[in-house]
């Protein structure tokens, strides 16, 4: 007769079960994923509309984002035209410093880094909200009162998100490339005229409009992480702070990660 701790005694630690259990519930979340985006592209573009709710997130996303944006922009174009001349000066190659601030800035590191600052803002913003509003019955009020929560909620903010973060950029675009002008003339003895003349020769159409291109993609993950976690939310504040915590840090890696492929389709 078998004893009592033989059949308490836990069973053998199974790699493939382990592997394949994360394998499964990645694909479970992802199908999750992709049918909540589908639903919600589908009723982005039908009407109801609810310009008011679109007015207020213009306002929340776009212009309370500008100071973040605008800041982190110059001190960006300021530190990347010192490191430049640091760099630079060993091989005597000073003059591409405009180059390099002008190309860096518009393709790169605006795009980049207002998408990061705006996924910290507005995603954790947009997750919050929502993820209160499905904790206290809000969304259930809303389906109660035949008011669809995506066309309300979640369309309106994606639409914002993606026509406000280009008008973001391109504002930190000027800010960060005067950023780097500030530094190269006043600190590090440029001349004005051969550093405005050396930026505009080397910036071309392209390299504005695929930072802009990149900026709109980074605006629609933004609100649609923001949505998704915050419409998915758990119960009570854990739940919601879980919700925040995961908006931020997926529209952060996928931000990086669409960086890379469309910096692959433009420049490659």
């Amino acid at each position: 007769m078998t004893s009592q701790s033989e059949h308490t005694k836990k069973a053998p630690f199974n790699p493939f079960q382990t592997v394949g259990a994360a394998v499964l519930d990645f694909f479970e979340k992802a199908g999750h994923l992709f049918s909540f985006l589908g639903r919600a592209l589908y009723h982005t573009f039908l009407p109801p509309f609810f310009p008011r709710q679109f007015m207020r997130q213009i306002m929340n996303i776009g212009y309370y984002s500008l100071p973040v944006v605008g800041m982190t922009a110059l001190f960006t174009g300021m530190v990347l035209a010192l490191q430049s001349y640091t760099g630079f000066t060993r091989f005597n190659a000073e003059g591409a410093i405009a180059g390099v601030v002008v190309l860096s800035v518009t393709r790169e590191l605006a795009p980049v880094l207002a998408g990061l600052m705006v996924a910290g803002r507005v995603g954790a913003s947009i997750a919050a909200e929502i993820g209160t509003m499905r904790v206290t019955e809000q969304i259930d009020a809303l389906v109660t009162l035949s008011v669809n929560p995506f066309k309300y909620l979640i369309a309106p903010r994606i639409v914002a998100a993606t026509l406000t973060l280009p008008i973001l950029v391109l504002i930190g675009d000027i800010i960060g490339i005067y950023g780097g002008y500030v530094v190269a003339i006043y600190n590090l003895g440029f001349n004005p005229t051969s550093y405005i003349s050396q930026t505009l020769d080397v910036l071309t159409t392209m390299d504005v409009v695929s930072g802009l291109v990149k900026a709109a993609v980074f605006g629609f993950i933004v609100a649609i992480m923001g949505c998704y976690h915050g419409f998915n939310s758990g119960r009570g504040a854990q739940g919601v702070g879980a919700a925040t915590t995961s908006a931020v840090v997926s529209a952060s890696i996928l931000i990086l990660l669409f960086n890379y492929l469309l910096t692959q389709v433009f420049f490659s």
